[in-house]
């Protein structure tokens, strides 16, 4: 049993790390705080969760959403799932599930069996409003009336969508007990809602009471620091996804074009060998694998595709930003740099050794970009997101929200 004012959490993130590790922050401080917590996730994460003090439960994993030779579609796999974690939940007996917005079973489990649930969303908001882009499409924020009147005039066919997810999610719903709902978005907590991200990268908007902007959630693996080239020029990391971009386009880029300009240039290829040899220019120091957290408060300028994790880490180092976007929330996130003052952004399309030359010779000749990524990086020091999230839990586990 937990000792008096602990509280026992349950955790769930299934999924990469750009949705485990922002998990992995929120149940690290929750230890910290004296509480037990149970984590239940993919097994490749379990040494970590482990070191973290926390208790780990293996996930159902259903890879391509496959079992053997048969292919599940997402919401079967959903189905599968919340049995499982709900068998979990009513042995634990948890004071609140957190689970991320990518893995709705611990949800549904926490609800059949009456434990308050929370979501975790570790990126900006995805949830849309009048006037404003489509979230995903990489469109900046409207300046205009007549760009919100044109963004509001496509409110109706977006709906129809959400709609069409709200049956799926009510059929997901009914084939495992539970009744249907109304609202659109039946995937986020209407008890709370956390959004991992900086509040500067968010258009204004009204606020459900629910909802709670708290910061970026931010944990990586250990590793040794990673000595940059040697000099005094501008350091500049080259930070490519380690999911997308099998073929390394942003990273050979880099490579390529930046050799000949008065920086030094670290770059990492993530464990993910280039496909073929690559010159690597005098000022120049590829390597397999490096820290975040250690690297970035030392570079003038991070070269990323544009990751939620990566972006924010960056800025949280003061460091600005060049992002490419290439695929899933990469051209929004890129979008929000953008629009606040952080970055230049380089379409995918447009990439080329020559086009990330000539955006980073843009980046580091705009001191305004460096002064308010050192912003967001003085805010991010005095705001800890994954110790606001914690308090948040905390609140939804005792009874004491609204917030």
């Amino acid at each position: 049993m937990p000792a008096p004012g602990q509280l026992r959490i349950l955790l769930g993130a299934f999924g990469e790390p750009g949705h485990a590790f922002p998990m992995l922050a929120l149940g690290r401080r929750l230890v910290q705080r004296g509480h037990e917590v149970v984590y239940e996730t993919w097994t490749r994460w379990r040494a970590h969760v482990e070191q973290a003090d926390m208790a780990f439960s293996a996930a159902p994993e259903y890879p391509g959403f496959g079992v053997g030779d048969s292919v599940l579609g997402p919401y079967e796999a959903i189905v599968r799932a919340t049995r499982h974690t709900r068998r979990t939940v009513a042995e634990l007996r948890p004071d609140a599930v957190v689970h991320d917005i990518l893995t709705i079973a611990p949800s549904l489990a926490g609800e059949l069996e009456g434990i308050p649930v929370a979501t975790l969303i570790p990126h900006v908001y995805p949830v849309g409003a009048r006037g404003l882009p489509p979230y995903a499409l990489g469109a900046r924020r409207p300046r205009t009336a007549i760009g919100r009147g044109w963004w509001a005039a496509l409110e109706h066919p977006l709906e129809t969508g959400l709609r069409l997810g709200r049956t799926q999610l009510n059929e997901t719903r009914r084939r495992v007990g539970l009744p249907p709902l109304e609202r659109l978005h039946g995937g986020l907590s209407e008890a709370l809602t956390i959004v991992g991200t900086f509040p500067q990268l968010e258009y204004p908007r009204r606020w459900p009471a629910s909802v709670a902007v708290v910061g970026p959630l931010m944990w990586e693996p250990p590793f040794a620091a990673v000595e940059p080239p040697p000099g005094s020029d501008p350091l500049v990391l080259v930070a490519p996804s380690t999911a997308q971009d099998p073929e390394h386009r942003l990273l050979r880029a880099a490579l390529a074009g930046l050799g000949g300009e008065p920086i030094r240039v670290l770059a990492t290829w993530n464990r993910r060998p280039l496909p073929g040899p690559a010159a690597v220019a005098a000022n120049t120091r590829l390597v397999e694998w490096l820290s975040y957290s250690k690297t970035m408060p030392s570079c003038g300028l991070v070269i990323c595709h544009a990751g939620h994790g990566t972006l924010v880490r960056a800025l949280a180092s003061g460091a600005p930003v060049v992002t490419v976007p290439h695929v899933g929330d990469m051209a929004e996130n890129a979008a929000r740099a953008d629009w606040a003052g952080v970055g230049v952004r380089l379409p995918w399309r447009m990439l080329s050794p020559s086009t990330l030359r000539l955006a980073v010779r843009r980046a580091l000749g705009e001191p305004a970009l460096t002064a308010r990524a050192q912003a967001l990086r003085d805010w991010a020091a005095a705001n800890d997101g994954a110790a606001r999230a914690a308090e948040l839990v905390e609140r939804l586990a005792d009874g004491r929200l609204p917030v």
